[in-house]
């Protein structure tokens, strides 16, 4: 088995702002890393992204001039796969396609040494159907970073059940090198933040939908009482309509159609209009305004009150059911959506708080009431809000 030293080349395919951001990290580490992009002049841009993210650090004190050059010298855009042939890590951030990417994997077995690891930095596909196609795979296996990769401490390992486990051992060690926090996700829809993340932006779309509240009354009471940096429609407007409303439609089709994932005909209108968010300047907020509003504070509290609770709830009931079907480990799970969506608390430490009994308690209202399956309680919630158990206290 390798041992990743500072010695390791490091290979990353797409040269994008996530494959950018790859890059910055393990040259951070002190690894010598390469960037190829079936564009060449797309690796020259990444090269130039790098160096103002560099120059963007040094101008905020976070880093000297001197350690800034030594990165930026360890990093070389490359012309051909050919030369990732001494690398010992190879990370793809290309497009979400399956077949593009086992494409690329069986390209790279010709190219590189048995011990090369493979990582696919995919969101929303099967790691076993990207590993199934190739020769060995067995060192395949997913590496999900948080956009920017050089800022957010997050990254999902994604083994399939074809992994060798030895792999995942050696980059959960890895990343805590390359001051990441690692958690380990089993190979589902999703994982486990781009899933137990769907009621935040599902259930908010949701209560806009049936009248309740605004765009801006929502957010509000995410942030007011919630502590969330962000709310919903913020968050959708930043990460663009299009994109968010793809993960929500791919989770949702993986998942067997399952009605907990639900996608919004609302958003799925935004995108389809071109109102992506910020990148096009509007989306559920006028960019091109200078007051869009989102401080207004002017709403009545019991509706706040509810709007937050009926969110939470189903963020809650969504990581109990990931960590009730064996997806991830409760602290996994927790620092999933505190370090991947910097969400104020994790999940289940959130449960404790209120307690199972009230959580399952809301959540069975909300069934009740819609008989949808939506809304249908975890069978841990249920079974903790009857024997009073908690997730961290027992």
């Amino acid at each position: 088995m390798i041992n990743f030293n500072k010695h390791v080349n490091i290979g990353i395919v797409g040269a994008g702002t996530m494959g950018a951001g790859i890059a910055l990290t393990a040259a951070s580490a002190g690894h010598n890393t390469i960037i190829f992009d079936s564009d060449y002049s797309a690796a020259g841009k990444a090269l130039k992204s790098i160096k103002s993210n560099l120059d963007r650090m040094i101008s905020k004190g976070k880093i000297e001039e001197q350690k800034a050059t030594e990165i930026l010298g360890r990093i070389t855009a490359c012309e051909s796969l050919n030369d990732f042939s001494q690398c010992g890590l190879i990370i793809e951030a290309i497009v979400e396609d399956l077949d593009i990417k086992k494409n690329l994997f069986l390209t790279l077995e010709d190219i590189v040494k048995s011990s090369c690891f493979l990582a696919t930095n995919t969101s929303s596909l099967s790691i076993g159907a990207i590993a199934a196609s190739s020769k060995h795979p067995e060192r395949i296996v997913g590496l999900h970073f948080f956009n920017p990769a050089h800022i957010l401490p997050l990254v999902e390992i994604v083994p399939s059940i074809l992994t060798n486990n030895d792999i995942v051992s050696v980059l959960y060690d890895l990343m805590k090198e390359w001051n990441k926090t690692p958690v380990i996700a089993k190979d589902t829809p999703g994982f486990i933040v781009n899933k137990v993340a769907r009621p935040f932006y599902g259930e908010a779309l949701r209560i806009y939908e049936e009248g309740i509240a605004g765009f801006e009354e929502i957010d509000y009471a995410m942030k007011s009482i919630g502590g969330f940096k962000m709310g919903p429609f913020q968050l959708m407007d930043l990460i663009g309509n299009d994109v968010n409303y793809k993960v929500t439609e791919t989770v949702f089709r993986e998942f067997y159609f399952d009605g907990r994932y639900r996608p919004s005909i609302t958003q799925k209108r935004y995108a389809e209009a071109g109102l992506l968010g910020r990148k096009t300047g509007k989306g559920f907020y006028d960019y091109n305004i200078a007051d869009e509003k989102n401080g207004n504070s002017d709403f009545a509290d019991n509706n706040l009150k509810m709007i937050f609770n009926r969110i939470l709830v189903m963020l809650i009931n969504e990581a109990v059911d990931t960590l009730h079907k064996g997806i991830a480990s409760k602290e996994d799970i927790d620092l999933a959506v505190t370090k991947g969506v910097n969400y104020p608390k994790g999940l289940l430490k959130w449960a404790d708080e209120l307690g199972a009994a009230e959580v399952y308690s809301q959540i069975k209202a909300l069934y009740d009431i819609y008989l949808e399956e939506r809304y249908r309680p975890s069978p841990l919630i249920q079974q903790m809000a009857t024997t009073s158990k908690t997730f961290y206290q027992d």
